[in-house]
């Protein structure tokens, strides 16, 4: 598995083909995906690549960031995994304002 980097102020009319085409040149590209709003579907600006080796990835962020894609300069980095949000669990969504809910 590679190393997956952020991609952020993307040009919102930038398309994963020409993401993917531009940080090939410093290696293979496992994946490049372009984050999209699910009500409308448009781009919102930012998105992820993942590539083939560490070497790869830290030659890829040296290359891409603070340098201009479609008109706008990206700001890349390496991606953080996303904190698990506690949702609340069965103590959340009980509704019913005859019963209550202890914690113990």
């Amino acid at each position: 598995m590679g190393k997956k980097l952020y991609v952020g102020n993307l040009n919102y009319n930038t398309m994963e083909d020409s993401l993917r085409e531009h940080f090939e040149a410093f290696g293979r590209v496992e994946s490049a995906r372009i984050i999209t709003d699910r009500d409308t579907g448009y781009s919102k600006g930012f998105g992820f690549v993942e590539m083939g080796t560490e070497a790869e990835a830290q030659a890829a962020i040296a290359g891409t960031n603070g340098q201009e894609l479609d008109g706008r300069m990206l700001k890349v980095n390496e991606a953080m995994d996303k904190p698990r949000e506690d949702r609340g669990g069965r103590e959340g969504g009980n509704r019913n304002r005859n019963s209550y809910s202890y914690r113990y």
